[in-house]
């Protein structure tokens, strides 16, 4: 005798199974979800722990010069956290570790009067630094740039040391892109800041890292 099947619609066995199917398929997308948030909190996590582990080079022997790393400027005048920069390049300065600048950044705004560079020439020889003892790189758009386009000033001169002065919370990307970029010998010079948010700053870093890593898997492995 043939049987027929007699189930409603709703417990078909293709319905069933095609139910089956969705469960696991979202089963799966929760678990890759999961799985990836694990590994952005331990990848976030380590990039933090990287970050504050860098510190200023000790003991510092000093370098034939000295590289600031530009910062936002505020209208004609570096802001607040660029002048901490350069005051403590100022220190090291008077404290014989180079015997020059470099200062390097590009135009923050079309608007703006200076450059990143222009303006920490500026206020350099305010606090009396010769002007010939100042070099500067108007071109830089990032800290890559910014070393990039420093050592060719360090090549054309004939420099080989540099004193690396920026905050600490950017020298452990300073330092790895120095390296990548074949800086012969370099020391870092870097300080803390007293008037920038650091939770806010550090978050952005942690940003900065990450890209600056996918930039050296591309520089290292690219084509």
């Amino acid at each position: 005798m043939k049987m027929e099947w007699q189930g409603g619609s709703g417990s078909s066995p293709i319905r069933i199974m095609s139910r089956k199917r969705r469960f696991r398929s979202m089963r799966g997308v929760k678990i890759t979800f999961v799985a990836l948030l694990i590994v952005g909190l331990l990848w976030c996590a380590f990039s933090f722990w990287n970050i504050n582990r860098t510190v200023t080079t000790t003991p510092m022997t000093g370098g034939d010069v000295g590289i600031v790393l530009g910062m936002s400027m505020w209208g004609d005048e570096p802001s607040p956290g660029l002048k901490e920069r350069l005051d403590y390049g100022l220190k090291l300065y008077k404290e014989g570790k180079f015997p020059r600048f470099i200062v390097t950044g590009g135009l923050d705004k079309p608007d703006l009067k200076y450059t990143e560079a222009q303006g920490m020439r500026n206020y350099l020889v305010q606090q009396g630094v010769p002007e010939d003892r100042i070099y500067v790189e108007n071109k830089a758009t990032s800290t890559y740039e910014n070393l990039l386009f420093s050592k060719e000033i360090m090549a054309r001169e004939g420099w080989s040391s540099a004193v690396i002065i920026t905050h600490t919370y950017h020298g452990r990307r300073s330092q790895e892109i120095a390296a990548e970029l074949g800086y012969a010998k370099t020391e870092l010079g870097l300080t803390d800041s007293k008037i920038m948010s650091m939770a806010w700053h550090k978050s952005r870093e942690i940003l900065a890292y990450t890209k600056w890593k996918g930039k050296q898997f591309t520089l290292q492995f690219g084509s």
